[in-house]
């Protein structure tokens, strides 16, 4: 068993301080509300918990523990194997975390399934305890495939089923276990390709499973009907079309995919969102049914690898993204009926002048509560990976005043 750092889990956990510094975003967005400042209700104070980066350039924020204001914080210790100081890391030395399922909860002990890409290991991680193995998926993890995005079931507390995306070495495809137990094919025959094999599960607020299919490399497959590459899929738990779909016995629910990084919502489902990679730019969408992706809500030229996402719209008014290549957390101000209102606030990237908190490259991001959500990190994959890395860590992002910039 590894040896880790015990500590006492506090909640709420204290909110993640939004940074002044914006990223430079593109014009073509929703701006069905754009021009118009929008304030949270009820925001949360921009309390800092306490923080730690590769380096340990990071500080704790409580009192006592020179936070004073003309004292810069005490620095948080680096980790030390598979010891990991930060109070915001429930998980540590897994391998390419690409993949993150949220146990619902009250977010006092949040716990989650972590999937590893490449070996297709998936743990329970939860905060205070060792993770514990809980299956294994076979993946061929050789290219961006392997095993890219979980899901609980929609009656999870139940079935305690989980639906996992994952790559073989004929096809891409979307399968059902249970704890200890083989895989069962959900959906098969999804097209694998050289590249454009990652894929991303969510749910809906009907208890249909939503999938974004990657385009195996092949951008015209987004387009074409006939093919279940480059779609997001609507399917039932058994992997035939769900009912209400835009067109009776057809899964299709949208066009256009590329390289999704991942699928979310707020609690009602009325906002459902996408992120993708196009070969220039990464996107922010938000899936109509019947609609083709065409029209970003956000997008970023300079590509920083955007991958999971998190609707804390309601709580804070801000949808909360994550990135693997840039590795930061961009903070999009969203108005409750899904319209981009300004630029994101990007933090958790270690810049001077701000929280200087960084944990790397992040992919995968999943709610525990509409206030609290889990993220998993690869820096395993192309980063630069300290001692207790690949980690799971807890993002609660503040939605202080001073929101985006206009555009």
């Amino acid at each position: 068993m590894r040896t880790r750092y015990r500590r006492k889990w506090t909640a709420p956990l204290a909110m993640l301080a939004c940074g002044a510094l914006m990223l430079s975003g593109c014009a073509e967005f929703d701006n069905t509300a754009a021009g118009q400042k929008f304030t949270p209700v009820n925001p949360p104070s921009p309390e800092v918990p306490p923080q730690i980066g590769p380096g340990g350039e990071a500080g704790d924020s409580g009192p006592g523990r020179g936070n004073g204001p003309n004292q810069a914080p005490t620095p948080v210790p680096p980790p030390q194997g598979c010891k990991d100081f930060d109070k915001a890391v429930i998980a540590t030395c897994l391998d390419t975390v690409a993949a993150v399922a949220a146990i619902p909860g009250d977010g006092t002990a949040p716990s989650a399934l972590a999937g590893e890409r490449k070996s297709g290991r998936i743990l329970l991680a939860a905060a205070e305890k060792d993770p514990a193995d809980w299956a294994t998926v076979p993946v061929d993890g050789s290219s961006d495939g392997g095993l890219t995005s979980l899901a609980l079931s929609p009656g999870f507390a139940e079935d305690q089923l989980v639906f996992a995306y994952i790559t073989t070495p004929t096809d891409n495809r979307v399968v059902r276990l249970a704890k200890g137990q083989a895989p069962k094919p959900v959906l098969t025959g999804i097209p694998k390709g050289a590249t454009g094999n990652r894929g991303a599960i969510g749910t809906d607020a009907k208890g249909a499973l939503l999938v974004a299919t990657g385009d195996a490399g092949n951008p015209g497959l987004a387009a074409d009907p006939a093919s279940l590459a480059g779609k997001v899929l609507r399917i039932d738990t058994s992997g035939k079309p769900a009912p209400g779909n835009p067109t009776a016995g057809s899964a299709v629910f949208s066009t256009g995919v590329h390289s999704p990084g991942g699928i979310c919502r707020d609690q009602a489902g009325s906002r459902v969102w996408l992120t993708d990679r196009l070969a220039d730019k990464d996107v922010l969408y938000r899936l109509r049914g019947g609609q083709p992706l065409t029209t970003p809500a956000w997008s970023w030229t300079d590509k920083p690898g955007v991958a999971g996402c998190a609707d804390f719209v309601g709580a804070t008014g801000y949808l909360s993204i994550t990135t693997s290549i840039a590795g930061n957390l961009q903070n999009l101000p969203v108005t409750p009926d899904g319209a981009v209102t300004g630029k994101p606030n990007v933090v958790m990237d270690g810049k001077v002048g701000k929280p200087p908190k960084t944990f790397g490259r992040l992919s995968a991001m999943s709610m525990v509560n509409p206030q609290i959500a889990l993220a998993g990190t690869v820096n395993k994959d192309g980063g630069s990976p300290v001692s207790s890395d690949d980690r799971v860590v807890i993002i609660t992002p503040s939605a202080s005043s001073g929101g985006g910039g206009k555009d």
